[in-house]
């Protein structure tokens, strides 16, 4: 019989809800985003958080009765306990332990990375063993994953995540934020080898990422000039763009050869970006090594990836009690045995 798993996303200022069926996927996945931090120059944690407040029920209400399936009837509910703005999580956890104590479905607190990962999973079945490059505004990592539930990170970011980097380069180009999608709209029409930005880490011989010296040399660059034309922007956009991905290329590559991967799978926001895609998928493939990605809009947060994984955990027995807390920081562990 078809097991079917809401999920809520509110890690950040993104407020979703899902539903997700352990035969056929997503049956009704509904994500509002916030508009209001483009003026401020980034989340504002106060404000993400009262706008969870306020948008959170309605949008559960229209995901379960546009998706027809009756709280009472579902196997288990997903919720991002971690990490993530504390106030955002607390929003969507002190939710999803009304729902469940009120209709007694099992409740799963979800670790936001294994939510990224498990995007992968949503329109079918993984290839595992396999490596994750997870790559968004927080995190940068590089997960080897034996099965579902058993993860080994081998190489994270020392400073500042890839997402960080792009956002924060988008300020300094006065791009509208955030900064990811401007910065590749705005590198279309640039020239990527125009100035030489560094590759953080590249001669270390691991699988650690570091972009806070690019972020640094862009600064550098930006000031230098007496005025940001067009052309400018955009060559500084398309040449701090390649030297991002060709960093994670490099470390990939490097642990797809250490771990002898055959498959990688891309995961979070910043795997959306068509350059890191196409380059990726072209380095890799010379090695051997298979690239996937989620849909675009099962890279950035959302409740889908939340559902898919509760539906992993639950099935296992692992289920959480009124007394499962938020985190605001915590490494991705294993759980499975």
């Amino acid at each position: 019989m078809e097991e079917l798993y809401l999920g809520i996303e509110t890690s950040c200022d993104d407020t979703s809800c899902a539903v997700y069926a352990s035969e056929r996927g997503v049956v009704i996945h509904r994500t509002a985003a916030q508009l209001d931090h483009g003026k401020y120059g980034g989340v504002v944690p106060e404000i993400a958080s009262r706008s969870h407040m306020r948008t959170l029920f309605p949008l559960y209400e229209t995901v379960m009765e546009d998706s027809g399936v009756p709280l009472s009837s579902l196997a288990g509910i997903g919720v991002t306990n971690g990490p993530g703005l504390t106030g955002s999580l607390l929003v969507g956890l002190s939710f999803a332990k009304a729902l469940a104590y009120g209709s007694g479905v099992p409740l799963a607190g979800i670790h936001h990375i294994e939510g990224h990962i498990l995007a992968n999973a949503l329109e079918g079945p993984l290839e595992l063993p396999a490596l994750v490059l997870v790559v968004s505004g927080g995190h940068t990592q590089l997960v080897a994953m034996e099965r579902i539930g058993r993860y080994e990170v081998i190489g994270s970011t020392r400073d500042d995540a890839a997402g960080e980097a792009f956002d924060k380069i988008g300020k300094l180009l006065a791009l509208p934020f955030p900064g990811g999608p401007s910065i590749e709209q705005a590198a279309r029409g640039g020239n990527a080898a125009a100035y030489d930005f560094p590759r953080g880490l590249r001669r270390s011989g691991g699988c650690d990422f570091s972009f806070s010296g690019l972020k640094t040399a862009v600064r550098l660059k930006v000031e230098s000039f007496d005025e940001l034309t067009p052309q400018i922007v955009a060559d500084v956009a398309a040449s701090a763009q390649e030297a991002i991905v060709d960093s994670l290329i490099e470390k990939s590559l490097f642990a797809a050869q250490e771990t002898r991967a055959r498959r990688l799978y891309l995961a979070g926001g910043v795997a959306a970006n068509s350059r890191l895609r196409e380059a990726l998928e072209e380095r890799l493939a010379a090695s051997g090594v298979k690239v996937s990605w989620p849909r675009p809009e099962y890279c950035t947060d959302n409740a889908a990836m939340i559902a898919c994984a509760a539906s992993h955990h639950i099935k296992a027995g692992r289920v959480d009690g009124l007394d499962l807390n938020s985190f605001a920081r915590g490494n991705l562990s294993s759980w499975a045995a």
